[in-house]
C-alpha cells in the first residue's frame, strides 16, 4: 500500500528526531548530478541534536498517524473480503495531507548536496545529516 506523504514547495519533506524530536526537514531525491552520484546513507544524523538513527526512522508523529489513518479502511476491507467476516471502519479517511513552505534553508560544509531545512528561531551548532560533523550557519 502507498500512502504519499508531501513535500514543500522546494521538495523537502518533514523529518522528526526519534532522539530529541525536534523536527527539521531533508531534501527528497537527489538535488543535483553531484548528488545522484553519491552513495545513499544508511544512517542519518539529527542536524539539531547530532544523534544518529538509521534512515527508517525519521518519521513525524503526524506523518505516521496520517499514513495509519488512510491505510485502516483499505486494510479492514482486505481482512473482511479474506476472512468473509463484516468489519467496520471505525475511523474517517482523513484529506491530503499538506505541507507548508517553512523553515530556513542550510547546507553543511562537508556535504552541501545533502541541504537542509530548520528551524528559523534555531540558534547554535548545526550537524551534518550525512555525517554528524558540527557546524555554524
Amino acid at each position: 500500500m502507498n500512502i504519499p506523504i508531501p513535500t514543500d514547495d522546494h521538495n523537502f519533506l518533514r523529518r522528526e528526531c526519534p532522539t530529541c524530536e525536534q523536527q527539521f526537514k531533508w531534501h527528497l531525491g537527489p538535488i543535483d548530478e553531484d548528488a545522484a552520484t553519491q552513495p545513499t546513507p544508511t544512517t542519518y544524523y539529527c542536524p539539531l541534536c547530532g544523534v544518529p538513527a538509521s534512515t527508517d526512522q525519521w518519521w513525524t508523529k503526524e506523518q505516521l498517524e496520517y499514513a495509519r489513518d488512510r491505510a485502516m479502511p483499505e486494510i479492514l476491507a482486505q481482512l473482511a473480503n479474506e476472512t468473509g467476516l463484516h468489519v467496520e471502519s471505525t475511523t474517517d479517511v482523513p484529506g491530503e495531507m499538506v505541507e507548508v513552505s517553512d523553515m530556513m534553508i542550510v547546507q553543511s560544509p562537508c556535504h552541501a548536496f545533502e541541504p537542509i531545512k530548520v528551524p528559523d528561531r534555531h540558534q547554535g551548532p548545526l550537524h551534518c545529516l550525512v555525517c554528524g560533523s558540527e557546524f555554524i550557519v
